[in-house]
């Protein structure tokens, strides 16, 4: 199969295009052919060696975690069919979508809705992931209440926005003068240019934070939260950043990977809550490219491969 891949860690020009072989399905799993694979900013951060439990991978390696694609064979106790149209995303801290195939547990993945594509289906697949589990599963966002969401325009935000909008919460979002009306057309209520307003001065007595910005701006996020408020952070590391006042609370959202964490997800699309985010696709062969753009973090939406 083709894949993009990297023989040691580095910056994007160590990714490589070419050949590997094929995945076979072991028990309980599902081969299947990639239609579409994302770049999240973990692959960037595989690529460059930054996670300690991959200090002794066995080269060669293929990063990416989410994909949408068609089944192509099964594996034995497998409850999945040749044909079925699904999407996912890997076990946690499993990496391996940029190829055309892939092995994986049936009950990581979930069927794909008909009215989906699959490079939508995979836009949406860990983006939605982290932001369900984000904002309902772990700062329990509830009708009425007020959110600020860090970075609005990114993947993982502008799903929360979106989600957080469907639950009944007032959002407010930051972002830059560019992408203002993008955000709006999210659903976001209030939207700050964090190039002309510090978000500090702009918000304050929010129910909840969720930030995924990470450095000074998770930091400084604890200060709009009201006595009582709590904050979730997902660009900060394994736990989230201690927060210098004792009257709220800081969360790191554990993201587990399921099939019911994805078909909530497609519960979420059918039921008109979401829609797919913008998306700039790529070939895999264009894997530095599109981790160089990702990287610069200066684009919105999804960087999207079209594998077939």
């Amino acid at each position: 199969m083709k894949a993009a891949y990297i023989e040691k860690f580095g910056g994007p020009e160590v990714l490589q295009y070419g050949d590997l072989p094929d995945p076979i399905a072991g028990p309980g799993e599902v081969v299947v052919d990639v239609h579409a694979a994302t770049v999240n900013a973990a692959d960037w951060k595989f690529r460059g060696g930054e996670y300690g439990r991959h200090s002794n991978v066995k080269f060669p390696q293929i990063p990416g975690r989410d994909f949408s694609g068609v089944v192509s064979a099964v594996g034995d106790g497998a409850d999945l069919k040749v044909g079925d149209a699904v999407f996912g995303v890997l076990g946690a801290g499993k990496e391996g979508t940029y190829c055309e195939k892939i092995a994986i547990p049936t009950n990581l993945v979930a069927k794909k809705p008909d009215g989906l594509t699959h490079i939508n289906a995979a836009a949406l697949a860990l983006t939605g992931l982290t932001a369900i589990n984000s904002v309902e599963d772990t700062l329990k966002l509830q009708r009425g209440e007020t959110i600020l969401i860090q970075g609005g325009a990114g993947g993982v935000a502008g799903f929360a926005i979106q989600f957080a909008k469907y639950l009944g919460a007032k959002v407010i979002t930051t972002c830059s003068a560019a992408n203002v009306d993008y955000v709006r057309s999210l659903g976001a209520d209030q939207v700050i240019d964090y190039n002309a307003e510090n978000f500090t001065r702009a918000v304050s007595g929010c129910d909840a934070v969720f930030d995924t910005v990470g450095g000074d701006v998770a930091k400084q996020s604890y200060a709009v939260l009201k006595p009582g408020g709590r904050a979730a952070f997902i660009a900060s590391g394994a736990e989230a950043p201690k927060p210098d006042r004792s009257d709220v609370t800081g969360l790191r959202p554990p993201v587990p990977r399921s099939r019911k964490a994805m078909e909530r997800i497609a519960e979420v699309y059918v039921a008109g809550g979401v829609k797919p985010p913008e998306v700039k696709l790529y070939k895999l062969s264009q894997a530095a490219d599109a981790h160089r753009l990702s990287q610069s973090r200066h684009f919105r939406g999804k960087l999207v491969f079209q594998v077939r």
